[in-house]
């Protein structure tokens, strides 16, 4: 049974953020209206550019003498928000994820199309080493939309044989722009933030009107796994993208790659942002702690 702080945060959020048939200026809207900019005061920001990409470091008290690194590919259904709606959350993973955070604003689709997200998020990664950061001191998190970018530069470092980060992982990420998944067909629940038919859409933004969104760097679901790090999946059970990370998880057994599943009971997606307002979020990135503390020893 979920906790009562839960239960009260599910009672006070409503459905109509995800409208498929919303057009890109509203869907940035309604996504700007529900991510915080407000920084903790006690979290260090700091603005740059790596590769020609605006940045920025984020840190907190308690990542204070560590040397791991996590870039954070962010979510935002790949049409919208910006660093300043990702750096109040950075702040929230650094307290649980021991970590210095790197958050990079890839460019948003429309106006850019798949696969400039990858390319760009791969030139923050390239900076990084160039500056002397170990490959094994890095771990890639990836949060909804932007797990399946960070997924897919994965692959893609592997295919050029460029040195890979020691894991990753993936908070309620999305890996099939088709939601074929059981949980896009028949929801568990009703779930506030998203639903099949709306990252359908956002997929089509995405790879463009002739675009495939069944490319494996599109949809990683349909990837060659083999020779990724360890990879970590946190999704909810009511989250329609629950069955992305199911059959993710199930790929990359048969890839031969360590792989932790994690089915959160009564979740919805996106669920770790909220993490602070109850006890299973924090729950939930205290194991992803454990993990970054494991591949990042």
């Amino acid at each position: 049974m979920a906790s009562s702080e839960y239960e009260q945060l599910r009672k006070a959020l409503k459905p109509g953020l995800a409208v498929a048939a919303d057009d890109t200026m509203l869907v940035r809207e309604k996504m700007t209206a529900v991510h915080p900019t407000k920084v903790p005061g006690d979290a260090r920001v700091e603005t740059l550019e790596l590769a020609g990409v605006p940045c920025a470091w984020v840190t907190t008290p308690e990542v204070e003498g560590s040397d791991r690194v996590v870039l954070l590919v962010h979510g935002g259904a790949f049409v919208a928000t910006r660093l300043e709606h990702y750096i109040p959350y950075c702040a929230g993973l650094a307290r649980y994820m021991p970590a210095r955070f790197l958050v990079h604003q890839y460019s948003l689709a429309p106006e850019a199309r798949f696969p400039r997200q990858i390319d760009e998020t791969i030139g923050v990664y390239e900076a990084l080493l160039a500056q002397g950061i170990q490959a094994s001191r890095v771990a890639f998190v990836g949060d909804s939309c932007g797990g399946g970018i960070a997924l897919a530069t994965l692959c893609k470092l592997r295919d050029a044989q460029r040195p890979l980060p020691a894991g990753f992982v993936g908070l309620t990420p999305w890996f099939d722009l088709e939601q074929t998944g059981d949980s896009a067909v028949h929801p568990r629940g009703v779930d506030p933030y998203v639903n099949g038919p709306w990252i359908r859409a956002r997929g089509r933004d995405y790879v463009g009107p002739d675009g495939d969104v069944r490319d494996p760097l599109a949809c990683p679901l349909h990837a060659d796994l083999t020779g990724l790090p360890p990879l970590l999946l946190s999704v909810g059970e009511i989250d329609t993208t629950r069955d992305d990370s199911t059959r993710l998880a199930a790929n990359a057994g048969r890839c031969g790659v360590d792989v932790t599943l994690e089915i959160n009971a009564e979740m919805i997606h996106g669920f770790h942002g909220l993490a602070a307002m109850f006890p299973e979020g924090r729950e939930a990135l205290t194991r992803a702690g454990d993990f970054l503390r494991r591949v990042i020893p």
